[in-house]
């Protein structure tokens, strides 16, 4: 029976990808230290739901609630794990600026935890999240993983471009193979409440102001959550065509304003949003756009969902949990 490792379970990419490999015949082992970035209770809510999910398909579900620079990896010596998916991460592009420490335990520290456990359990398939955000402002769009990376905005994509780094050196000293996905801002149902999907729908069922940065030009290549977790398990599914080290693009293919974005909110909760439009945030870039090109020639890799269905999906979803 297949079993994979899952950091970062808990969380809201986590918690779809458990549930993905659940329903396709996996056995699931979680790690995450339930902190509180943000609602635990969301946190909590998300392994129930993968909890659940494990019973009504019979496969196991094995949660281990505990940070990744401890010794719960002594807990694993007896379990046998095929493949490891690394999302456990700090979050947030602007919190890194008033919290940096929280980023190297965290991005730095708790990478290298991981990356030594797949060495010395010389672990099959590893997959970890990176992000859009190492690509700065300096690369032309659409980003392709072939580009420089030297000039992240903010210390968040400093400490992403370090693990793709400290991978890249596992495979040459320990022979690791590894895959590194760039996601591009993801969003869905069961997301994060501090992310701009879930203040945006928030604010417009409850007649409340958003602040729109940067006037709205902002552009981002919006994800939809079953798009990137189908990334994440063809990553898995095909990891044999992975020769070392290598970095792959999962997005949309298709970058929306923050005015479009918006606009789509309003069609889907159909609410009109009072809005404050200012100045650009510090460690934000004004467009990411991925090209797909080579996760799609490599794993046939096409995303489906279209931002219009993606948000209808997250606004009845939001209805839903919040019953409004």
């Amino acid at each position: 029976m297949p079993r994979v490792l899952i950091t970062g379970a808990a969380g809201f990419i986590g918690m779809h990808t458990a549930i993905r490999f659940i329903k396709e015949g996996w056995d699931v082992i979680g790690i995450d230290n339930i902190n509180d970035y943000y609602s635990v209770k969301l946190k909590l809510e998300r392994l129930k739901r993968i909890e659940i999910t494990s019973k009504e398909e019979n496969q196991k579900f094995i949660f281990f609630k505990a940070d990744l620079n401890s010794n719960v990896w002594s807990d694993l010596d007896n379990i046998e794990i095929t493949s490891v998916v690394h999302l456990a991460a700090q979050a947030g592009v602007r919190y890194s600026l008033d919290n940096p420490i929280a980023y190297i335990q965290s991005n730095i520290l708790g990478f290298q935890a991981v990356l030594d456990f797949v060495c010395q359990r010389q672990i099959e398939s590893f997959v970890y999240a990176s992000s859009s955000s190492v690509y700065g402002k300096s690369a032309a769009v659409p980003f392709k993983e072939n580009d420089s990376c030297n000039t992240p905005e903010s210390y968040y994509a400093a400490t992403k471009k370090a693990n793709e780094m400290m991978a890249h050196s596992y495979f040459k000293t320990c022979a690791v193979r590894s895959l590194g996905l760039r996601f591009f801002t993801v969003y869905g149902p069961w997301g994060r409440p501090d992310m701009a999907p879930f203040l945006f729908v928030d604010a417009a069922l409850k007649g409340n102001q958003i602040e729109v940065f940067n006037y709205g030009n902002q552009k981002r290549d919006f994800t939809y959550i079953s798009d990137i977790v189908e990334g994440i398990y063809l990553s898995i599914k095909n990891f044999e065509l992975i020769e070392g080290a290598e970095i792959l693009n999962v997005g949309n293919g298709l970058p929306h304003s923050l005015k479009v974005f918006i606009n789509t909110i309003e069609e889907s909760t159909g609410k009109i949003i009072k809005k404050k439009y200012v100045e650009a945030q510090k460690g934000d870039v004004e467009i990411t756009y991925a090209s797909i090109a080579k996760i799609q020639s490599k794993f046939q890799f096409e995303p489906s969902v279209s931002l219009k269905e993606g948000m209808i999906e997250f606004v009845n979803w939001f209805r839903s949990y919040h019953a409004v």
